[in-house]
């Protein structure tokens, strides 16, 4: 029992970084229609700004979760100013092949600056240490990662559902052409937008720095991941980026303990299988048909 447990939390804290990573590709396509590609080098930046901040100039990790996420967002601004919004107007392909370019320019940039070296990342000393929870001891760094990351999703759905600006940036994720036709400008929004994206998928990577190897290619070997997840949550959908996020990293703790073989590709079974009984995803909505 406590293995069976244990393998949950394990599951809900590899499921946390699908979660955010998820939910802010989710918010980046329903309002811009583009899949990002480039999601998984923000992840990476993330990481790795909390490595140079730490080794360059001291900056703790609690200084660093306050930064970077917030350095991400601004460079996403900036990202889509300078060449995301300009082929809004073309074929989605066009924006998908520019930001898995700018994906690989940014790995590259990276790994000619440390390397391809995983470089190591200290967990905050007051976390080092073991928590009880009963029927085990478990990691005070996992913990406080799952307590975080629950929290970030829960603030993003707040903001998205009880604030007035959540209203307005949902309504524009959600159903983008009625919204401009209420006379809402849903253009001045994307920019803000895809920086809020962009800073959450730096949110996960500062928080997956001490756990995980920080290297150029982190964000590429785990973004295939997430799209998929975003598929079985739904295109868009906030809720079901969230719940995909966590119910895959369960699901694939749990298969990993009891059929290992499986679990480099239950992800994809599972989409597989969720794109065959609801082609929109489990939270997506069915678009009417002729």
């Amino acid at each position: 029992m406590a293995n069976f447990v244990q393998q949950c939390f394990n599951g809900l804290v590899s499921g946390a970084f699908l979660a955010l990573l998820a939910l802010g590709l989710s918010v980046i396509f329903g309002m811009l229609g583009v899949v990002n590609f480039a999601h998984g080098a923000f992840y990476m930046l993330g990481a790795f700004g909390a490595y140079v901040l730490l080794t360059n100039a001291g900056v703790n990790f609690w200084l660093a979760l306050a930064a970077v996420p917030v350095a991400l967002a601004v460079f996403g601004c900036l990202l889509e100013r300078a060449f995301i919004h300009r082929l809004a107007a073309l074929d989605p392909l066009y924006n998908f092949l520019l930001t898995f370019g700018i994906a690989l320019v940014l790995q590259d940039l990276v790994k000619r600056e440390y390397g391809v070296t995983s470089r190591p990342y200290p967990p905050p000393a007051e976390l080092n240490h073991p928590i009880d929870l009963g029927l085990f001891n478990y990691p005070g760094y996992q913990v406080f990662v799952l307590a975080a990351s629950a929290a970030a999703c829960a603030a993003v759905w707040y903001l998205l559902t009880r604030t007035r600006v959540g209203v307005v940036v949902r309504a524009a994720t959600e159903r983008p052409e009625l919204t401009r036709a209420l006379g809402i400008n849903v253009g001045a929004w994307v920019t803000p937008v895809f920086g809020f994206g962009a800073g959450l998928a730096g949110l996960a990577g500062v928080l997956a720095a001490p756990m995980r190897a920080v290297n150029p290619l982190m964000g590429a070997d785990l973004i295939i991941t997430v799209f998929a997840v975003v598929v079985i949550g739904g295109l868009g959908s906030i809720v079901g980026s969230v719940v995909a996020g966590f119910g895959i990293g369960v699901a694939t703790a749990l298969c990993n303990l009891y059929v290992p073989a499986l679990s480099q590709t239950l992800v994809f079974v599972f989409m597989a299988a969720v794109l065959l009984w609801r082609p929109a995803g489990l939270f997506g909505r069915e678009e009417a048909r002729v």
